[in-house]
Formats: structure tokens, sequence, C-alpha cells
């Protein structure tokens, strides 16, 4: 595993930069705090976007492959227009008659299975994971959660308790057990329900056996920060199926793959065939606009909301949910995710057409607009792949393309584009990234 927090980020000293980014990187430093980080050897400066694209002061274009916030691209017109709109209006809480908040409930409600029946609004995605552990710590009596071994959940302390992704310095809590994918351990597909399961099972047992017991199995359903460990669907079944068992509550974390995100389905738990019974989103419900929500059973959502007091002023505020409308209207007007199904087929053939003329793709993963691209040769030593994943991050940022890296050892590239994305922007895509392999020296002789 790497122990740098963030490898694909600038080190001072590293790069020469203009004057101009070098100033504004000092100012930075002396005024912000020190936990931010900028991301490749050479940072990018942005003034503006418009759908696929970010461009720097000079008016260069970087087309975007890596921001997953901004899934309509960014600055989309017409959810910018209703924020505004309503930010014209009124801009206020739930605690007042406001008939839009729920209409917008019912229709989001309403891309969910028909048990999954309630919503409760927040404004971000590690704020939805935090209060769906409140509710399943409530509702089961238990303390214990159930992640997997690179997980990100978020950035509360509740839930960077439950992150080992963020680094050894970030303690978890001594209620979490983590479980491996069969992805990374090299399971088989046919044996990967069974391996994960046992995983789980034994989480469950050390956990009981401590007194702890069992309040959820909490997932991204896309493992993303795993390394986008997505195959085979339904892997995860049998694991879920054994936390309920135990009395514990399944979180599907769909803060990533929701919305559309893997093509097939809106929400990436679908592609597994289970009904978890709380789903936390994020990010991309806005557009870029803060806003979240936890939707779940309304059996254990009830149990919550009348023995335990949750007030949040600007969750739900009126221009989030404004925003929020917008975007689902345009991801259901526009099949925002067939497109994502298209243009993923269209990614994966083409980086497979790439994976047979260059040795520097090891291995590719995806859902939908979702892809894990495992850099370096398997006689690579883990250093090396890591290496070479940056070296290709980096040549792309240089060559106008924006992506980044995942996994424990960060040796694959995270590839994640907006789901507005069309085949000219793959096929931008693809060529650059066979420019960038001939370039660093991976072309077979």
């Amino acid at each position: 595993m790497s122990t740098d927090l963030m490898p694909n980020r600038y080190r001072p000293g590293e790069a020469q930069l203009p004057q101009r980014e070098a100033a504004l990187i000092a100012r930075r430093d002396g005024v912000l705090g020190a936990s931010y980080r900028l991301h490749y050897r050479r940072p990018v400066h942005f003034l503006r976007g418009e759908g696929m694209w970010l461009y720097d002061p000079d008016g260069r274009a970087y087309l975007d492959f890596y921001n997953n916030v901004p899934s309509l691209g960014h600055c989309h017109p017409e959810v910018n227009a209703a924020m505004a709109e309503q930010a014209g209006r009124i801009s206020a809480n739930t605690r007042y008659l406001e008939p839009r908040l729920v209409d917008y409930a019912e229709r989001l409600v309403a891309t969910f299975p028909p048990e999954l029946d309630r919503v409760v609004f927040t404004c971000t995605g590690s704020e939805s994971n935090d209060l769906a552990l409140r509710i399943a710590r409530l509702v089961t009596g238990n303390e214990g959660v159930i992640v997997s071994n690179y997980a990100y959940h978020g950035t509360s302390a509740a839930v960077a308790a439950v992150s080992p992704n963020l680094g050894d310095a970030v303690m978890l809590s001594p209620n979490v057990r983590m479980v491996t994918l069969p992805g990374p351990a090299g399971i088989p597909d046919a044996q990967a329900a069974d391996y994960f399961q046992a995983q789980v099972r034994a989480a469950i047992t050390d956990l009981n056996r401590r007194g702890i017991g069992v309040a959820a199995l909490l997932f991204d359903s896309i493992f993303s920060s795993d390394g986008v460990w997505v195959d085979p669907p339904g892997f995860i079944a049998g694991g879920v199926d054994a936390v309920r068992a135990a009395g514990g509550l399944v979180i599907s974390d769909e803060v990533q793959p929701g919305f559309g995100r893997t093509g097939a389905h809106m929400w990436g738990f679908e592609r597994h065939g289970v009904v978890p019974d709380l789903v936390t989103l994020g990010k991309p419900m806005g557009n870029g606009f803060p806003i979240g929500a936890v939707v779940g059973r309304h059996a254990a959502m009830d149990r919550f909301g009348t023995t335990a007091r949750y007030s949040n002023t600007f969750a739900g505020n009126t221009i989030g949910i404004a925003t929020a409308d917008a975007v689902l209207t345009i991801l259901q007007r526009d099949q925002i995710p067939q497109n994502a199904f298209a243009m993923g087929l269209r990614l994966r053939a083409g980086l497979e057409r790439l994976a047979k003329q260059r040795p520097g793709i090891r291995a590719i993963r995806n859902a939908g607009l979702f892809f894990g691209v495992d850099m370096g040769t398997e006689s690579m030593a883990p250093a090396a792949r890591r290496a070479m994943a940056q070296d290709v991050v980096n040549a792309l940022r240089d060559d106008g393309v924006l992506v980044s890296t995942t996994g424990a050892n960060e040796d694959a590239l995270k590839v994640r584009p907006p789901l507005i994305c069309q085949a000219e922007h793959v096929d931008l895509f693809l060529a650059a990234v066979d420019r960038v392999l001939i370039r660093i020296g991976t072309a077979r002789p």
C-alpha cells in the first residue's frame, strides 16, 4: 500500500512553474491549512468550465475525464438557471412548507426500489454517511461497522473513523472491521461471492465475540477507492444476507456510483441485485451545488426520526432542491444513464485495443463511465507500477487531459468523465492515452 496520502500531488521544488502560478501557490500556502493539496506535479490553474472542458487563464482547454461531481458537465446552463432563479426568489429551510421540496422528494424516491420510500436531506456525502451510521446504530443498538479495506466514506469525525483510505494517521474506530475484496485478493470470479461472504462472516463473529455487535455493512457499490472492483455483479449478496441475519443494516454509499454513472442502472447497488436498508447520496446530486440525502426503508427512518433529533439548517434548502430537481429532470429527459452505458462500452473497447498494442495497460475494470485501469506489467514491482501510473497521469495533464489514480497501491488510473461525454471526447481521450504511453517508453518494439 502506498504510504503517500495523495501520490498525484504537487511537491514544492519538483517542477519549474511559471511565475504566475508560483506566486499564487506561495499566497495559498501562506493562508490555507496544511491539509490542502494540489493535483499534479505542475498544478493546473482554471478560471472557467463548460461541458467536458476546463480552461486555464491563457484559454487552453483541458478535457475533464476525472470530475464526477459535475456529472452533467461543468456549468450546465439549465442547472445554473434553476439555481439562480430560486436564489432570486427565496432561500429557506425545511421547517417551512414548500411544495418543491415534496415534489422533488417524491420524484427522487420513485427512482429507487419500492422498499426505499423515505428521504432525509443533507448537504454533503459525508453528512449522508454520518447520518446513516447514526440511524443504523440507533435502530440496531449495536456499534460495529464493516467496510472494505481501502474504503473512503467522508470527512466528518464519524465517517473518517470508518475510512481506511485516509491513511494511518487517521485512527480507525475500534468498532470497525475491514474486509478484503475478492478482486484485489486474486480470487476467481466463480469463488468471489463465497470469499466475500466468508470475510463478512468473520468480521461479524469478531464483533459479536467482543460484545460490539453489527450496526452496518457500509459499502461503496463500485468500490471506487479500492480500485474500482465492480465484478462479478452480485458478489456482495451473501455478505449482505449475513449482516442482516446478524441484526445489522446495509448501507450503500452511492455518492460516486449513483445517478446513472454505472450506465445500466440508476444506482450502483442495483448491479448486485440487492436492496439496501439505507442509501447515501452526495456530490453529483446537485451537479456541484452542495446537497446530499439518505434514502431508506421507512421502518428504520421512522424509528430514528421519532426518537432522535436531526436538525440541519441548510440541508434541503430551496436553492439546493431546485438545483437537484433540474439535475434529475435532465438525467431522465436526456437519457443520461443510457449515454453513460454506451460511452462506457466505447471507452472500454478503445482501452482494450490499446492494451493489445501497449504493455503499459495491465487490466481494465468498469461499470458505465467509471473505470479503473491498472498500469504496469505483472513482472513490475508495486512501486514501479505506482510510478508508471503517476507518470501517465502527469503526462496526460501536460497533454490537456485530466485523470487521477486509485487503489491501495495507487497504480490504477481513475477515469470518470462527466456523464454527458460523447464519442468525440472518448476518442480524444484514447488518442491522448496512446500518445502518452508511447512518450513514456512503453510501446512494444
